[in-house]
């Protein structure tokens, strides 16, 4: 399963990739506005981080995804706990 995190803090990005990582997944995570953003693709599961990320870049996130199947989540906290409920939730393991 493919999941982009958008948002979050930047000294925890190593945090978010191993947390996918146990759950199976395969991240990328983008803490702050970068023209990579503009390509994201169709990831399976798209986490957005309300609380640290700018409205013009959910924009862009939402705009960028290429698939209608993919599953868009947002969560207010960008804590490590946070992101455990979403993927145990969301990750078929």
């Amino acid at each position: 399963m493919s999941v982009v995190i958008v948002g979050g803090n930047e000294c925890m990005v190593r945090q978010y990739k191993d947390i996918c990582k146990s759950f199976s997944c395969k991240a990328k995570v983008y803490p702050k506005m970068t023209g990579e953003i503009k390509c994201l693709g169709s990831p399976d599961l798209l986490v957005l981080f309300t609380s640290t990320v700018s409205h013009k870049m959910v924009r862009t996130a939402l705009c960028s995804t290429r698939s209608d199947k993919t599953k868009v989540v947002r969560s207010h906290s960008s804590s490590m706990s946070a992101l455990k409920g979403i993927l145990e939730e969301h990750a078929h393991v």
